[in-house]
């Protein structure tokens, strides 16, 4: 004899129609996409943990700047409009002038601005995460740009 409808039949056509619509409601919502801005400057907070001193930094893209022993290269700084919630992002490289005046690389990789232990550089005297993008500096730009 052929059972065609079981309570526990009942049940697994209920749950795979109900993964099937959920996956078609997915599929077809509109996508909102937030507007990323592509800005000329990052802002970096750093501390020299011997002194105890908060320094902010301005740099531009593709510039290098020394904080203490390290040297702070932005590669890309993110932001998104007024009307989007902000996610501030870089992605940054940061180097170590040793002792013996070889540079070493210690960080690679992405910043947010929303969690700043997440990527922070951490070094043994020195910490540098990053604060902000923006448009422009008070600082001039390099010659350059």
């Amino acid at each position: 004899m052929t059972v065609w409808f079981s309570r526990a039949n009942a049940g697994r056509r209920f749950v795979a129609v109900a993964l099937a619509a959920a996956a078609a409601s997915v599929a077809l919502a509109p996508v909102a996409k937030a507007a990323r801005i592509e800005n000329p400057v990052a802002v970096f907070s750093g501390i020299d943990k011997i002194t105890g001193r908060i320094t902010n930094f301005d740099v531009y893209i593709g510039e290098t700047v020394q904080f203490g022993a390290l040297q702070v290269t932005p590669k890309v700084c993110y932001s998104r409009d007024d009307t989007e919630t902000q996610k501030v992002t870089t992605f940054v490289e940061v180097d170590e002038i040793t002792l013996d005046r070889k540079i070493r690389r210690i960080f690679t990789g992405w910043m947010f601005a929303d969690s700043p232990g997440l990527n922070a550089v951490e070094h043994p005297v020195y910490d540098v995460w990053l604060v902000e993008c923006k448009a422009k500096s008070e600082v001039p730009p390099p010659e350059d740009k």
